[in-house]
């Protein structure tokens, strides 16, 4: 976008008044920029940090009630609070088995406790079985070892 052109008054004193005002106006634009990238630092902080406590609330629900509880944070709420892993175990072998969100391949609105139907274990997947997975809680790291293959 090609900058505002301003006519150049004829008398000195216009033409004064008309560069400090330009320099003021650029100040100001400066001063503002300055503000609304602190605000959206801080408005981030906090986005991050609600996420967060989303998430705690809900591990604490599921350990408290021991089922997926609806309401649940998404998929994109969990990886920005902190919480990218979602500890699950078979419904059939209780084989513990833990979740990269950040890798699945669903939309991040997707919600945690919507994911219990779609995930199998894969230790009873190869056995011919599909049965559901527990949905345990969020985690921010892998708790145990990837299967061995």
């Amino acid at each position: 976008m090609a900058p505002k052109y301003h006519p150049t008054p004829l008398s000195g004193g216009d033409r004064k008044a008309l560069n400090k005002e330009l320099r003021k106006a650029s100040g100001m634009t400066i001063m503002l920029a300055r503000e609304a990238a602190e605000l959206r630092a801080r408005g981030e902080a906090m986005i991050q940090r609600a996420d967060d406590l989303s998430c705690q609330s809900w591990n604490e629900r599921m350990w408290s009630a021991g089922e997926p509880i609806d309401p649940s944070p998404t998929v994109d709420q969990a990886v920005n609070g902190g919480y990218p892993w979602l500890q699950i175990e078979c419904s059939r072998c209780k084989t513990p088995r833990d979740v990269d969100l950040a890798a699945l391949a669903h939309p991040p609105t997707t919600c945690v406790h919507d994911l219990a139907s779609r995930l199998r274990c894969e230790k009873c997947k190869k056995a011919g079985k599909r049965p559901v997975a527990n949905l345990l809680q969020l985690t921010p790291g892998p708790r145990h070892a990837p299967p061995a293959e």
